[in-house]
């Protein structure tokens, strides 16, 4: 069987990303920050109908750091970049790219404490630049207890000159949110849960309404099954953050199940090589289709696996579902559709 081109999950993640909520602490700097989201969201959208058009790079680079600053102009461009690139994978038309949310985006840089515009401070403290008169915005920020000494350590290699971090304010509901990305390395030394040592290989079938997981020894037997199940997720009017967080729940108490089973290799899918959503006839199937971030899923997967210590391999969709191979070892095995699924991805792991 072809391993159908193995892929270190380790090397698609450098960064993890925490959040927090933003608290003025002067009275007009709430104003202050909405104007800013409210330009760069502008200039973001400017520069997609730019792309669009096939104005080159630096004549767009040019306009948006007039309309900011150099920094916040060179992360509205990356932004615009990736909005288009994910309008011309699904083939959309790129004059009609819409941005209805406010948010920032401001690139780590090392160099500058941290970041080139958003400033960790000591006691909470985050300093915004403000473009139009070179202030700074001053902020408290709220994280969970849980990262207070995560957030500490980073302002202090920042301030160092060591490291960086990517900054992203999210306005939502009235609130200012800070979502940071923290570099691998420093979080897994705040929250690895483990160093997963076993021989065996398991692999995840992740779909919207249920995860299957097959264990296998080193010979390819099956050693251990599990699935979750969470059909509701997918029923219309259910709250879309409650599904993500049921689905994540659920992969974590499989993955910890997976731990303390002798397993020391994950395999997953790559669904980052799907790049579009295939709807049917079937409204139900649709549904469960549209509500379900499966990237995202993956991506939190990989996270929750080094945090065991897992060795953690993304292989190839092809061949692990409606194939003559899929059809054989369901038959074969006793599987159903979904096990059969996750025995495959298994075994592209182990080979």
């Amino acid at each position: 069987m072809s391993n159908g081109g193995v892929v270190d999950a380790s090397k698609l993640v450098a960064h993890v990303t925490i959040a927090g909520r933003l608290v003025p602490e002067a009275s007009d700097d709430f104003m202050k920050l909405a104007r800013l989201a409210h330009d760069f969201r502008k200039a973001v959208l400017y520069a997609t109908r730019m792309i669009a058009r096939g104005v080159d790079a630096n004549s767009i680079l040019r306009e948006l750091r007039s309309m900011l600053n150099k920094a916040y102009g060179d992360s509205a461009y990356k932004v615009a970049k990736a909005l288009v690139e994910g309008c011309r994978y699904s083939n959309g038309n790129l004059r009609h790219i819409k941005v209805k949310k406010l948010f920032i985006v401001s690139e780590g840089e090392a160099t500058r404490l941290g970041n080139r515009n958003v400033r960790l401070g000591p006691l909470g403290v985050v300093k915004i630049k403000y473009p139009y008169d070179g202030s700074w915005l001053s902020f408290k920020a709220l994280f969970g207890e849980e990262y207070i000494p995560l957030v500490k350590e980073l302002v202090e290699l920042s301030r160092q000159k060591r490291m960086s971090y990517g900054a992203r304010i999210v306005f939502r509901s009235g609130r200012i949110y800070l979502h940071i990305s923290i570099p691998l390395e420093l979080y897994l030394k705040h929250f690895k849960r483990g160093e997963a040592r076993g021989s065996l290989v398991v692999g995840f079938d992740l779909n919207s309404d249920r995860i299957n997981m097959v264990i296998v020894d080193k010979y390819g037997r099956i050693r251990d099954t599990r699935a979750a199940w969470f059909p509701e997720v997918t029923s219309h009017g259910f709250p879309r953050n409650k599904a993500r967080a049921r689905r994540l729940e659920a992969l974590s108490e499989l993955l910890r199940y997976a731990y303390y089973h002798g397993v020391g290799v994950v395999v997953f899918e790559n669904l980052l090589l799907i790049k579009r959503r295939r709807f049917g006839k079937n409204r139900v199937a649709n549904r469960k289709i549209a509500r379900f971030a499966k990237r995202e899923l993956l991506m939190h997967g990989i996270i929750m696996a080094m945090k065991y210590g897992f060795r953690v391999y993304l292989v190839s969709p092809r061949g692990t579902s409606k194939s003559r191979e899929h059809d054989e070892v369901m038959k074969r095995l006793g599987l159903d559709r979904h096990m059969a699924s996750a025995y495959l991805i298994a075994m592209k792991g182990l080979k």
